[in-house]
């Protein structure tokens, strides 16, 4: 990538355009383009204080109750018209513009995770919470602290513009995107069956997600993105003993670790390579004594695809070997998938047109990548975008001056996010919405 390079109002504009897209793709005056930017700067330092209340508060999924209020206040202070309790936590907020129009939704999502954070931020988290029955450390480990922040400073800038909106915007608070807990429902596809996309209706949406890139740098691309995702669940049977005398038992410690082993062989072996595909066995649990060979084990872990027959397939597969080695053993195998999303499949169209929004969002054309290879991270923003189309954005939050090797990963107990791209995203999210209205006047 190149350096950046700021544009201005009437001057600036035009350099965008020049020799990238036709200036019929983009609807916004130069003016409307500098006061969005303009807002964005004098939010800038609501959005970082919002960033850091969020951050200090974690909330596990499915009980994101204090983030819900404080987003809830500040829509309904806005003169939105606010729905709260919307697949249990979900906040969702609607401006309606002065002007006849379409109608387009941006995304963020609440919930935090079961992480210990290791920042030494003045504002870390020092919450806890419960996780599946147990007390775990509570921290924004992926970003959802600044994605809250960001969209609420885009709902402020958005609602000072309401007058000169041609169409209504929608804006979805989630909960539960990293997954509810064990025995819940939640998330995106919850969201979706109580109405998060009807009443207005909006006819496109668009998410954004913090990610260790360079500051101020947007990705993306058109077609899949990031993979569908499914949990493995393997529970194993077979009979206890004496660790002295193996053979009086069922060694379903040896039993998992051969469909460990075997699963691996599954998806380097048996399936087309040329298709992107991880096949993850991250948890083995078993025994609770060093002589004495278990009855029982479990094993999870996750499936990531693009492909849906390869999806199928590979399924099949997974339940074939576990039930094939338990039964050359003795054992038993039960094996369950749960889906955690499709593929985030980004619409190709609505990809390619606003192309020219995200370069003046981000400041210069340098500073986005609309060609990225796909990542086989998944995101439940994909259930959104199986009822209307839909595209997903990165925003690089890695400091200046620091290497990508370097940054810590989302889901680090490290992973901090660099507060002046958030001024980008808001940019992002405003851009997005006004030249998408204006584009679709009908």
């Amino acid at each position: 990538m190149g350096g950046l390079r700021t544009f201005g109002a009437a001057a600036g504009f035009a350099a965008l355009l020049s020799g990238l897209v036709a200036p019929s793709a983009y609807a916004l005056s130069d003016a409307q383009v500098e006061a969005v930017r303009a807002a964005a700067a004098r939010e800038q330092p609501k959005v970082v204080a919002w960033r850091r209340d969020i951050h200090q508060h974690p909330e596990l999924a499915n009980s994101e109750v204090r983030t819900a209020k404080l987003v809830a206040d500040h829509l309904k202070k806005l003169g939105l018209e606010v729905r709260t309790g919307v697949a249990g936590t979900g906040v969702v907020g609607v401006l309606r513009g002065g002007k006849p129009g379409g109608v387009v939704a941006l995304r963020a999502d609440m919930d935090a995770l079961p992480v210990l954070e290791a920042t030494g931020l003045p504002f870390a988290s020092r919450a806890t919470g419960t996780f599946n029955g147990a007390t775990v450390p509570v921290a924004h480990a992926c970003g959802h602290d600044g994605h809250v922040a960001m969209l609420m400073g885009a709902a402020e800038v958005l609602a000072g513009m309401k007058a000169d909106i041609p169409g209504t915007i929608v804006f979805i608070f989630q909960p539960a995107e990293e997954g509810p807990p064990a025995g819940q429902r939640g998330g995106a596809q919850v969201m979706v069956e109580q109405g998060a996309l009807a009443n207005p209706a909006p006819t496109a949406i668009f998410g954004i997600h913090s990610l260790k890139q360079p500051a101020n740098t947007l990705w993306y691309r058109p077609g899949p993105l990031m993979a569908a995702a499914d949990q493995i669940h393997i529970k194993l049977k077979g009979k206890q003993t004496h660790g002295a005398w193996p053979w009086q038992g069922i060694d379903i410690v040896g039993v998992g670790s051969q469909i460990v082993t075997a699963l691996h062989a599954v998806a380097s072996r048996q399936m087309d390579v040329r298709i992107p595909l991880v096949l993850t066995i991250a948890t083995f649990n078993a025994g609770v004594r060093y002589n004495i060979i278990p009855e029982e084990a479990s094993l999870t872990g996750t499936l990531r695809t693009f492909d849906a027959a390869q999806r199928a397939d590979v399924k099949a597969r997974i339940v074939k070997t576990a039930k094939d080695i338990a039964d050359a053993w003795g054992a038993t195998a039960d094996v369950s998938f749960v889906e955690s999303g499709p593929v985030t499949r980004n619409d190709p169209a609505l990809a390619d047109e606003i192309l020219p929004d995200l370069r003046l969002a981000a400041g210069s054309s340098d500073m986005v990548d609309n060609a990225i290879l796909p990542t086989t991270v998944s995101e439940d923003f994909s259930y959104y975008q199986q009822q209307i189309p839909g595209v997903f954005v990165f925003l690089g939050v890695t400091p200046p001056g620091v290497s990508q090797a370097d940054a810590p990963p989302n889901h680090s107990p490290m992973f901090d996010t660099y507060e002046p791209a958030m001024e980008v995203g808001v940019r992002t999210h405003v851009m997005l919405a006004l030249g998408y209205l204006e584009r679709h006047r009908g």
